[in-house]
């Protein structure tokens, strides 16, 4: 993992040609896949996660772990934040359709992801790597529907059409620079986060958000209160984890409070095991899973 931010080094002009647009009106993509733009222009975005300390270093979070992210912008402008993975996942996290999911920020006043209304949490999850957040804000709404959709009404975050950071950095730099309806080219601005996903184990946990379906209690400094109780259920809201990764995260968890695998079985959409410790308790761990949301059941008795 490189503990230092990614340098912007000189950027690479886009071919006019290819996209349509005059040299001088191209937006610039640089060799680390940053849309940049090259009018000078009064509108600025500044994006970070909560453990960001100083611009020197890129923090560290492990599988498991939850994560916030913070964008804020000088004027009134509308906010689209990007996930890049290390194998090039792109996830459009904001706007979304959750409670605080609209993306249209008030000048100097800072935008939480998720906000503290949200009813669902941004967890880690592998690979391990690099990740990039990238911001683009706009004074005036872009169209996204060549990058991302909603497929129906039921889903809360859009489905993205195009994989790895250059390609999200080409589209983009359409989307700012339309052929058919241009927008002005000083009204938009972009920035930049890092953060490493690492391997690593999270002793504690924050309490989870509540949810609509089920409530769940919060966690000491040593075992999670879900090894405490009979019959916990929670349900959790991730679109970028799969249900192997949330299953893992838990059966890590019962392994180090001393429960030992008898079976597991998968079915698809329904994924689960059954264990056993030292003094004969069992504990059975269920997770149901569906457009990113897992429903999160563990008996013991």
């Amino acid at each position: 993992m490189k503990k230092n931010l990614l340098a912007v080094t000189a950027p690479l002009a886009l071919a006019a040609l290819s996209l349509g647009l005059t040299a001088h009106a191209a937006p610039r993509i640089t060799a680390q896949s940053i849309i940049v733009n090259p009018v000078a222009t009064n509108l600025a975005v500044k994006v970070w996660t909560d453990k960001s300390v100083n611009s020197a270093q890129v923090p560290n979070y492990v599988p498991g772990e939850r994560i916030r992210l913070y964008a804020q912008v000088n004027r009134d402008a509308y906010v689209y934040l990007f996930n890049v993975d290390p194998n090039g996942q792109v996830d459009l996290i904001l706007p979304n359709r959750y409670a605080g999911g609209a993306n249209f920020v008030k000048a100097n006043t800072v935008k939480a992801f998720p906000s503290s209304g949200d009813q669902f949490t941004f967890d880690i999850a592998a690979p391990y790597g690099l990740n990039k957040v990238l911001a683009l804000a706009s004074v005036t709404p872009l169209n996204l529907d060549q990058i991302a959709s909603f497929k129906n009404g039921q889903d809360r975050f859009a489905t993205v059409n195009v994989q790895g950071q250059q390609q999200l950095a080409q589209a983009l730099s359409i989307v700012v620079n339309p052929v058919a309806q241009p927008i002005p080219q000083d009204s938009w601005i972009s920035a930049v986060a890092f953060y490493n996903v690492v391997q690593g184990y999270v002793n504690s946990r924050p309490a989870p958000v509540s949810t609509t379906v089920y409530s769940a209690p919060s966690y000491d400094n040593t075992t999670p209160a879900w090894l405490t109780q009979n019959n916990w259920k929670y349900q959790l809201v991730a679109p970028q984890q799969t249900a192997s990764q949330v299953y893992i995260q838990y059966v890590s968890e019962l392994q180090r409070n001393g429960y030992h695998l008898v079976n597991r079985y998968d079915n698809g959409k329904r994924l689960g095991a059954r264990f056993v410790n030292s003094r004969n308790e069992n504990a059975e761990l269920v997770i149901h899973a569906g457009n990113g949301v897992f429903s999160i059941h563990i008996k013991r008795h």
